[in-house]
C-alpha cells in the first residue's frame, strides 16, 4: 500500500493529511492547544456556501471539511482554511479572558471555605482586644462588652466539646480547652482565655491554608477515544455514529488523523499508529492486517478497517480512566499532631488538675495545669512550618499542593520514573550519521536523506529534516517519490534514486550492500538506525534516539548515592530501549519495567507501596496520570499534560528534574523544623507544669509561658522563609 502525504500548507500550522472529492482532512496543531480556535473556526468556515459541514477533533488536532466540489475547488478550500487560521491567530484568541492555559483557579466553593476560615479569626481578635482594653481604668465600661465577645468567641469551642462528648462519646482537646476557659472565666479573667482561643484559631486557619482541593478532574472516556466513529454496514458507505453506540463485532474505518475508538483487529489496510497517549512512547508503530490496535491511539498516516473486539468501558483506555477515577483521595492537610498529643495528655491533665484542685482548693492552679496542654504551641507552629515551607518551595519554582505532600515527601524512600519525556527529552533526535569508507560524505548523505523525507508525517523523517536544517544544509527539491508505509521512501533527488528506510526495505529494493563486514560494524551500536542507499548502492546509516535530559544522570546519582533512595524505571517502551536507558543511568535491571500500560504502571506503584515503601512517581503524560494518582507523592511538570498536572502533588514549574532534589531537601528541613518546634513547646510547658503541680503557678504566668512558647515555635517555623528573603535581598 502506498500513501502520499500532501505538502505542508503553512509552516505546519495547517496540513492536508487526507483528501477525496468533496472531503478534506486537515491537521491543525493549534486545535489541541487552544480550545477557542475550535469554537471560532467552525462557524466561520460553515458560513461559506460551498462548505456543507465542518467536524473538529481537538484531541487529534484535526478537522474534516465536507464541501461541494462544483462550488469550491480543493486548492481554494485549503487557502480558505489557512486564511481563517491566520485571521483568528492574529486576533490572539488565546489571550481572551475565557481562555486559560495555566492551572484552574480555586472554585467558588474553595474560595468561600477559605473566607469562612479567615472570618473565624475576627471574633477571637475582637474578644482579645476588648479584654486587654477593659483592663485600663478609664475603659472599664468595656468589661460587659468584652464578656459578651468572649462568650461568642468561646462558643465554637464549647460546641465542638459538646459534639465530642455527646455524639462521639470521647474526650478530646476541645473538652480540655473548654474546661480551662471556663475556670479562667469564672475567676473574671478574660485576657488569658481570649488569647488561647485566638492562638488556636490562628493555627487552624494556617492549617487550612496548607490544603488543596481533593478532587482531580479526570479525562472522560469520550475525550480519550473520540466522540464519533465511522461504521461500515454491508457495502454501504461509512456512517458516522456516536462512539458510545458501537457494538462488539462492528466494522469500523479509521482515517488519518483520527483516534481509534475501539480495541480491535485490523481487517484491511495498514497505518502508522501513534500510541503516545496510551503508553507515553514517541515512536509510532506500523499496524497491518491481523494485528491488534487499541482505543485512544492515533492514526498518523494510512487508513484502517477494524473489527471491534472491545468497546466503550471494556477498552484498555477505559480501564485506565476507571483506575484514575477510583484512585485514593487523601485529606491533604498535614497530620493532626495536636490531636495525637492531646489524646495522650487529656486524662493525665484532668487527673493532675483534679488532684491539685482537691488538695489546694485553688482553682487558679488547676486552670494553670489545664492551660499548659502543650497542644496550642503545636497547633500554631506545625501549620506555620508547613505554610512557610510551601511559600519557600514556590519561590524555588516548585508548586507543592499541600502540607500532607511535604510530610510524605520527607519520608520518600523510593522514586519511580517514567522514561519518555521525563528522563528523556521525549522527542526523536539524530545521534550520528555514519557512511561507508570511500562513499559519499556525511553531509551529502544527510542532504539526500532529508530531501527524500521532506514533509513525511513521521517523527524520524521530521528529525532528519530538522537536523539538516540545524547544520544549515541546503535541501534540494524532491522529484517523483513513493512512500511504503512503515518501511521507507524512494525518491528522485538531483537525478539520483535515493532510498531511505529500514534494512528490510532496502533489501526488498535489491540494494547492493558491498562489504558485509562494514554493515556488521555499523549495526553493533545500540542506537536505532535508518538506512540510506543511492543509485542501488548502500551508503550509510543515520542513528537516532530519544536523548536523555542533561540533568537526568546527575539527579539519579544524587538520589541513589547521597539520599539513599531506591530508583525504579517504568515505561511503555520496549525492553531493549528501556534497558539501554537504565544502563546509562545506573539503574539495576531488577528495577526496570518495560511495555507497561497505564493500569500496569498503577499496579507496580501499588505493589511497591504495599511492600512498605513510600513511593514518589515522576511523570508528565496522560498515560502517567493513573500511576501519579496511586503514588504517595506524585510529581509532574508545568509542560506536562493537563491531567498529569492536575493529578500531581508537586509540579516543577521550571521543568527541571533537579528540582526534585530541592523539593525533597525542603521537605526534610521542614520535618527537622517541626522536631525543633515540638522541643520548644514541650520543654518550657513541662517545666511550668512541674511548678504548677507543686509550688503553684499563677494562671497569667502559665499563660505567658504557654503562649510565649507557641509564639516562639511559630516564629521558628518562619525562619527558613526569612532566611531565603535575606539571601536574596
Amino acid at each position: 500500500m502506498t500513501t502520499a502525504i500532501s505538502p505542508s500548507l503553512s509552516n505546519q500550522e495547517c496540513q492536508v493529511i487526507h483528501q477525496v472529492a468533496g472531503r478534506t482532512r486537515f491537521r491543525l496543531p493549534l486545535l489541541a492547544k487552544h480550545p477557542q480556535l475550535a469554537t471560532e473556526i467552525q462557524p466561520l468556515l460553515e458560513k461559506h456556501s460551498g462548505i456543507t459541514s465542518v467536524r473538529i477533533n481537538r484531541v487529534a488536532a484535526c478537522m474534516v471539511v465536507q464541501y461541494v466540489p462544483n462550488q469550491l475547488a480543493a486548492v481554494d478550500l485549503s487557502n480558505l482554511v489557512i486564511n481563517a487560521v491566520k485571521d483568528l491567530t492574529n486576533q490572539e484568541f488565546y489571550d481572551k479572558p475565557n481562555f486559560r492555559v495555566n492551572n484552574e483557579p480555586e472554585t467558588p466553593e474553595e474560595s468561600g471555605y477559605l473566607e469562612e476560615t479567615e472570618s473565624s479569626l475576627r471574633l477571637p481578635i475582637i474578644a482579645t482586644a476588648l479584654a486587654v482594653l477593659s483592663r485600663f481604668p478609664q475603659l472599664t465600661r468595656l468589661r460587659s462588652v468584652a464578656r459578651i465577645a468572649f462568650i461568642l468567641a468561646a462558643f465554637p469551642v464549647a460546641k465542638r466539646a459538646f459534639n465530642s462528648l455527646i455524639n462521639q462519646r470521647r474526650l478530646n482537646i476541645d473538652c480540655l480547652d473548654f474546661l480551662a476557659l471556663s475556670l479562667s472565666a469564672t475567676q473574671g479573667k478574660l485576657v488569658t482565655p481570649a488569647m488561647v482561643i485566638l492562638l488556636h484559631e490562628l493555627g487552624d486557619v494556617i492549617r487550612e491554608k496548607t490544603a488543596r482541593a481533593t478532587e482531580v478532574r479526570t479525562a472522560s472516556l469520550m475525550d480519550a477515544i473520540g466522540r464519533f466513529a465511522w461504521v461500515v454496514v454491508d457495502d454501504l458507505p461509512p456512517k458516522q455514529i456516536p462512539s458510545d453506540r458501537l457494538q462488539v463485532g462492528d466494522k469500523v474505518v479509521v482515517y488519518p488523523g483520527e483516534q481509534i475508538p475501539v480495541d480491535g483487529t485490523v481487517l484491511k489496510g495498514e497505518a502508522v499508529i501513534d500510541e503516545q497517549g496510551l503508553t507515553g512512547e514517541a515512536m509510532p508503530l506500523v499496524k497491518r492486517v491481523g494485528e491488534s490496535v487499541l482505543a485512544s491511539t492515533l492514526v498518523r498516516s494510512g487508513q484502517l478497517y477494524l473489527q471491534a473486539d472491545r468497546v466503550g468501558s471494556q477498552t484498555r483506555a477505559a480501564l485506565s480512566i476507571e483506575l484514575l477515577q477510583k484512585a485514593p483521595v487523601y485529606d491533604t492537610r498535614m497530620a493532626n499532631y495536636a490531636e495525637k498529643v492531646a489524646d495522650r495528655l487529656i486524662w493525665p491533665s484532668l487527673l493532675l488538675a483534679g488532684i491539685v484542685l482537691v488538695t489546694s482548693r485553688d482553682s487558679a492552679r488547676a486552670a494553670a495545669i489545664l492551660t499548659l496542654d502543650f497542644v496550642t504551641g503545636i497547633r500554631v507552629s506545625i501549620p506555620t512550618a508547613f505554610w512557610g515551607a510551601l511559600n519557600h518551595t514556590t519561590r524555588h519554582g516548585i508548586l507543592v499542593r499541600s502540607g500532607r505532600t511535604l510530610e510524605q515527601l520527607a519520608e520518600v524512600d523510593t522514586v519511580v520514573f517514567d522514561k519518555t519525556g521525563t528522563l528523556t527529552e521525549g522527542e526523536i533526535a539524530i545521534a550520528a550519521v555514519r557512511t561507508i569508507p570511500g562513499g559519499m560524505s556525511e553531509t551529502e548523505l544527510l542532504k539526500l536523506a532529508a530531501a527524500a523525507e521532506m514533509r513525511l508525517n513521521h517523527p524520524v523523517a521530521e528529525a532528519i529534516v530538522n537536523y539538516a536544517a540545524q547544520l544549515d544544509i541546503t535541501i534540494p527539491p524532491r522529484g517523483e517519490w513513493f512512500y511504503d508505509l512503515g518501511l521507507g521512501v524512494r525518491a528522485e533527488i538531483e537525478g539520483h534514486q535515493v532510498l531511505v528506510g529500514s534494512q528490510r526495505f532496502l533489501e526488498q529494493q535489491g540494494v547492493n550492500w558491498g562489504d558485509n563486514s562494514l554493515i556488521a560494524q555499523m549495526t553493533t551500536t545500540q542506537m536505532t538506525q535508518i538506512y540510506v542507499a543511492c543509485d542501488g548502492n548502500f551508503q550509510g546509516v543515520i542513528e537516532y534516539t530519544d536523548p536523555l535530559k542533561p540533568e537526568s544522570d546527575r539527579l539519579l546519582q544524587a538520589l541513589q548515592q547521597n539520599y539513599g533512595i531506591q530508583v525504579h524505571l517504568l515505561t511503555g517502551d520496549n525492553p531493549q530501549r528501556a534497558a539501554f536507558v537504565a544502563e546509562q543511568l545506573g539503574i539495576p535491571k531488577s528495577r526496570v519495567y518495560a511495555e507497561a500500560f497505564p493500569d500496569e504502571k498503577a499496579r507496580i506503584v501499588r505493589d511497591l507501596h504495599r511492600a512498605g515503601r513510600t513511593v514518589a512517581f515522576v511523570g508528565d503524560g496522560l498515560n502517567d496520570s493513573v500511576a501519579l494518582a496511586y503514588a504517595d507523592v506524585s510529581i509532574s511538570f508545568a509542560h506536562g499534560s493537563d491531567i498529569a498536572r492536575e493529578t500531581a502533588d508537586v509540579v516543577l514549574m521550571n521543568n527541571n528534574l533537579l528540582d526534585v532534589l530541592e523539593a525533597i531537601d525542603i521537605a526534610r528541613q521542614t520535618r527537622n523544623l517541626i522536631d525543633q518546634n515540638i522541643a520548644l513547646v514541650v520543654a518550657p510547658n513541662l517545666a511550668a507544669l512541674g511548678l504548677a503541680s507543686t509550688v503553684g503557678l499563677n494562671p497569667l504566668v502559665a499563660t505567658a509561658i504557654h503562649n510565649g512558647s507557641a509564639i516562639a515555635a511559630g516564629m521558628n517555623s518562619l525562619r527558613p522563609l526569612v532566611q531565603h528573603q535575606m539571601d536574596n535581598g
